[in-house]
């Protein structure tokens, strides 16, 4: 197994903490496997095999247990008086109202709960009354171009395990095929799963080949800003006829499906939330891949992905932002205040026209947070008036 040190130290820092811990992410991102690492390290810090709890709701031992009831007398059964007791319900989801067995479990002085779910479904609704102020997130996606690397021999070229990353995507589990054939097929088997089980059966949309379009569209135009009319227009002259209402339903299931993310607009000047020109990533260039083959991809775009989808492992609070009629690429915030990043694949050509551009809207802000250019070239560490320019793969392996 990889580690995920960053996620497994979150659950560590949470542990025995009066808080469900709620592991939220696309499938196969790995979650069933943090869950079996937090696990390891319980034992090795001397907790019995008898105080660990671990159910898994897509395991075919346990497709019985369909209702709270069921779930919550199940486990209570399990549970050892006066002993520690540490609750795993994987895929917790698909039992009808389990927000009432989680509550239930929580409410015991001796068990600490951990849930996980592949759609933000699990966050909603009622769970987010019943169990207000009662849980943290720990919000997961696949690999890291760093723990990526990890996996691999120390000695392959960098550029190289980029170029695959990018087309083999980051899931866990794509490392363990040889063929790109293979890798494929697996990655277009998670699509699959993740419209048919997460978003169709759920939603009773009844147009699976429609849903399969939008996806296509917004996969082939990450990091470009999107409107849902935008979106219509685009499928309705291609033959594909769509409403607006049907599109914005569409990508509420697939923002929640944790297939696409969202990333709005803020105006720095005017230090405003705009309410027009989101943008969306996917949650693995790997899928993208799959679902749209060998089509030409704006490489810059695909690098972008990579960079916001990094922003988000880091934990950052992430925006457009929009100064003037220029573009920043993403405003973050974090725990140590605001830095902006402006992303590029090469601004290397013969009259410096491409660098001139890309470092215009981190000049036009006037503040002095930190101001970050991020590129595939090498070259020395530089500085341009405050701003740094980084090579992008040696801030991935930070």
């Amino acid at each position: 197994m990889i580690p995920r040190q960053g996620y497994l130290d979150s659950l560590i820092r949470f542990r025995d903490k009066r808080l469900i811990k709620v592991i939220t992410g696309i499938r196969r991102c790995g979650k069933s496997t943090l869950l079996e690492l937090f696990q390891d390290y319980l034992r090795a810090d001397g907790v019995e095999d008898g105080q660990i709890l671990s159910i898994n709701l897509e395991d075919g031992d346990y497709r019985d247990i369909e209702t709270y009831k069921q779930l919550y007398d199940y486990a209570k059964a399990k549970l050892i008086p006066e002993k520690r007791m540490y609750i795993f319900l994987d895929e917790v989801q698909r039992v009808s109202d389990f927000q009432k067995a989680v509550d239930s479990l929580y409410v015991k002085k001796n068990c600490d709960v951990y849930i996980t779910g592949s759609n933000a479904f699990l966050l909603s609704g009622e769970l987010a009354t019943l169990l207000s102020g009662r849980y943290v997130e720990i919000k997961m996606l696949p690999l890291s171009f760093k723990e990526y690397v990890s996996a691999l021999p120390k000695s392959a070229n960098i550029e190289r395990l980029y170029a695959d990353y990018t087309q083999n995507g980051a899931f866990p589990y794509v490392l363990k095929f040889d063929l790109p054939k293979d890798k494929k097929q697996y990655l277009e088997g998670i699509f699959d799963t993740i419209v048919l089980k997460d978003i169709v059966a759920r939603k009773k949309f009844p147009d699976v080949a429609m849903l399969q379009s939008v996806v296509r569209f917004m996969f082939d135009n990450v990091g470009n800003i999107c409107s849902t009319k935008g979106i219509s227009d685009m499928l309705t002259s291609a033959g594909r006829k769509i409403s607006v209402h049907t599109v914005e339903s569409y990508l509420s299931a697939l923002t929640d499906s944790f297939i696409l993310y969202k990333i709005g607009r803020y105006d720095i000047k005017g230090k405003q939330y705009l309410k027009t020109g989101d943008k969306y990533y996917a949650a693995d260039i790997g899928l993208r891949y799959a679902l749209l083959g060998t089509k030409k991809a704006d490489a810059g775009h695909i690098l972008e992905n990579i960079v916001f989808l990094e922003l988000l492992r880091r934990r950052y609070e992430i925006y457009i932002g929009k100064v003037g009629t220029a573009e920043v690429d993403f405003i973050v915030i974090g725990d140590d205040g605001t830095e902006y990043y402006q992303v590029a694949y090469t601004v290397i050509d013969t009259i410096g026209k491409t660098l001139k551009r890309e470092l215009a809207p981190l000049e036009a802000i006037s503040d002095h947070n930190p101001k970050y250019l991020l590129t595939m070239d090498y070259t020395p560490p530089t500085s341009h008036n405050g701003i740094k320019q980084i090579n992008v793969l040696d801030w991935l392996l930070k």
